[in-house]
């Protein structure tokens, strides 16, 4: 059931899939699934656990065949070898050699790549100078999801797939990795992001599918489905419970955040004067527009 659909068939695809069904026994991971993936741009796919993210990048990849249907990447199969030249790809499970150091690792990966990046470029892109001679076995988790960022992006791809990328970074290295992908982005490289992280999806995308179920719920630019959680959310402090708020005209709902209240309303301003009519002391206001966790959200409670 798609919520939202921009129709995006006239742009170049990076990635395209048309009826694409994926089962594992008895499950149905991916039910008839069709997109088209633009060749520029960031592409966010966004779903809860189990919604199919992992198995439709895996399939994208070449590592799973599905049962029926069709994927191309740049319209050659997925898994072949001249197809892997025009992918990068980061996967959130990844496990590499520990004995080797990051420096050893990137020589490695530059000699399967007609046109690689040299290693001071990745080093200035990845942030990778202070542990590049280090044995990977000695890095921070953060430090070998930076190493893995660079190897994705080594072969300068046409298409990379970061899977859960920034897990693991600190504030300073995740902010690195966003640079990076803008970058790359910029250069006509098309990404294709998964991630838990909102907040990132939100800052980077252009273009964002919500998945449920195998399906796709929502497929459209970030700012239409930014835009299709509707209204505003109201943050206060209150003495007025939950039940109250709710009664008041426009509010959609009322959740609790710690000491604070965050109210969704169709009209911001209608409903924050009746808040004051009912509790003159309400403090701690704030009014934002709808996010795209707001849409995330709404889309799901609508499944």
């Amino acid at each position: 059931m798609t919520l939202i659909n921009s129709n995006s068939t006239e742009l170049a695809s990076a990635l395209l899939c048309s009826d694409v069904i994926k089962r594992f026994g008895n499950k149905t991971a991916l039910d008839s699934l069709s997109l088209n993936i633009s060749a520029t741009g960031v592409t966010a796919i966004l779903g809860a656990n189990g919604a199919g993210k992992t198995t439709l990048i895996n399939c994208a990849l070449g590592l799973l065949k599905p049962n029926s249907g069709s994927i191309s990447l740049f319209g050659k199969a997925p898994g072949l070898a001249e197809t892997k030249q025009l992918v990068g790809v980061m996967l959130q499970d990844t496990n590499l050699p520990d004995l080797l150091s990051a420096r050893e690792h990137i020589e490695l990966f530059q000699s399967y790549y007609h046109t690689p990046l040299s290693i001071s470029q990745l080093c200035e892109l990845c942030d990778l100078d202070a542990f590049i001679d280090q044995r990977y076995k000695k890095l921070s988790g953060g430090q070998k999801r930076r190493v893995q960022f660079a190897l994705s992006i080594l072969g300068q791809p046409k298409i990379v797939f970061l899977d859960e990328p920034t897990t693991g970074l600190d504030i300073s290295a995740r902010k690195t990795v966003w640079r990076t992908i803008r970058k790359l982005s910029q250069n006509g490289t098309a990404i294709v992001l998964t991630t838990h992280y909102l907040e990132e999806a939100d800052s980077l995308a252009d273009h964002t599918i919500v998945m449920s179920n195998g399906q796709i719920i929502a497929d459209a630019p970030t700012e239409q489905i930014r835009a299709s959680a509707g209204g505003a959310v109201i943050r206060c402090s209150t003495k007025l419970d939950a039940q109250t708020i709710a009664a008041v005209e426009h509010v959609e709902s009322v959740d609790h955040h710690g000491k604070h209240l965050e109210i969704r309303s169709a009209d911001a301003s209608k409903s924050v004067k009746r808040l004051f009519e009912l509790d003159p002391s309400l403090s701690n206001l704030t009014i934002s527009k709808s996010s795209l966790e707001d849409a995330f959200l709404e889309l799901n409670r609508k499944v």
